[in-house]
């Protein structure tokens, strides 16, 4: 999982990855399974990112909170990513959460925030971008009324995702005829619907053949490529027809199901190959004695 950068479709052996985006991303898909030293080393090195680097990336991240020690030599998820999992996470559920279109939009107006706070405002169109909205004239933006089972649950989510709660959301609908031009040309719809059907291709026609490959190559090209099909689905407009083929997304989005059910089980196979008692298979793996990073667990007033 990668939501963070989008990757090219030819998995280039030198795709760049950043270490902490790769901690974090291993922790997200593992979910309550801790990650080992061992087993952060090995990955990283599929990535060309050395032993020391990856250390100084567990110890900013412990300062953090991002993660946190559940022994010595192994991490999982801090509180403080916990909504950056739960973010991540409802891809899965993606298309649980739309409802029939009746033709009018949600609404935020953003004027009259300040723009002064920069990361209060990268935060503000990180919320916006990810729930796909778009801006119609200057501070108003606007997405078909289509997500979620109501208005407030729409609102409460961009609350969530950091939106100011100053910010206006409401309804709108009864746009003139030069207005509703104007917002048919907000989405590239075309766009869309070839993404879909390009990346549900090259996702299969991969796991053809992914048997094929290493199992260090198959981890880290799976890394890659499931990355960038689960980001596309964070920062999808899930727009409704006719603004978009909505079965070529469904079909896209059962194949990154897929995907990702297989490339959990590569990465199970690669873990398993370095593992302390696989001492044959571990040979081959790339040395994994990284020493454990201190990251003390919180204590009970530190959590949420």
């Amino acid at each position: 999982m990668n939501i963070y950068k989008p990757l090219g479709p030819n998995v280039p052996q030198t795709s760049k990855v950043n270490a902490k985006h790769l901690v974090l991303d291993l922790l997200l898909a593992l979910g309550e399974k801790a990650l080992t030293a061992r087993e952060a080393v090995s990955a990283a090195a599929l990535f060309g990112i050395t032993e020391n680097s990856l250390r100084v990336t567990l110890a900013r991240l412990c300062a953090a909170k991002l993660i946190e020690a559940t022994e010595r030599g192994a991490y999982r998820l801090g509180y403080a990513a916990t909504r950056l999992a739960g973010d991540v996470a409802s891809w899965r559920t993606v298309e649980q959460r739309l409802r029939p279109w009746d033709g009018d939009y949600v609404v935020v107006h953003s004027a009259a925030l300040p723009r002064s706070d920069r990361p209060a405002l990268r935060q503000r169109e990180r919320a916006l971008q990810m729930l796909g909205f778009r801006e119609l004239q200057h501070g108003l933006h606007v997405r078909p009324n289509n997500l979620e089972h109501d208005l407030d649950a729409v609102r409460q989510r961009l609350y969530t995702l950091g939106l100011d709660r100053d910010a206006a959301v409401f309804l709108g609908s009864g746009f003139d005829t030069t207005q509703q031009q104007a917002l048919t040309q907000l989405w590239d719809g075309a766009a869309l619907n070839a993404s879909y059907q390009t990346q549900r291709i090259e996702l299969l026609a991969w796991l053809e053949r992914s048997d094929q490959l290493s199992t260090a190559r198959a981890a880290r090209e799976s890394f890659l490529l499931g990355g960038q099909a689960i980001r596309h689905i964070v920062y999808d407009p899930l727009l409704p027809e006719p603004l978009v083929d909505t079965a070529q997304r469904h079909a896209f989005i059962r194949a990154v199901h897929q995907f990702d059910a297989d490339g959990r089980a590569i990465w199970a196979r690669f873990f398993e190959s370095i593992a302390p008692t696989s001492s044959a298979k571990a040979n081959h793996a790339p040395r994994a004695t990284a020493q454990a990073v201190h990251c003390p667990s919180p204590s009970p007033q530190e959590m949420p």
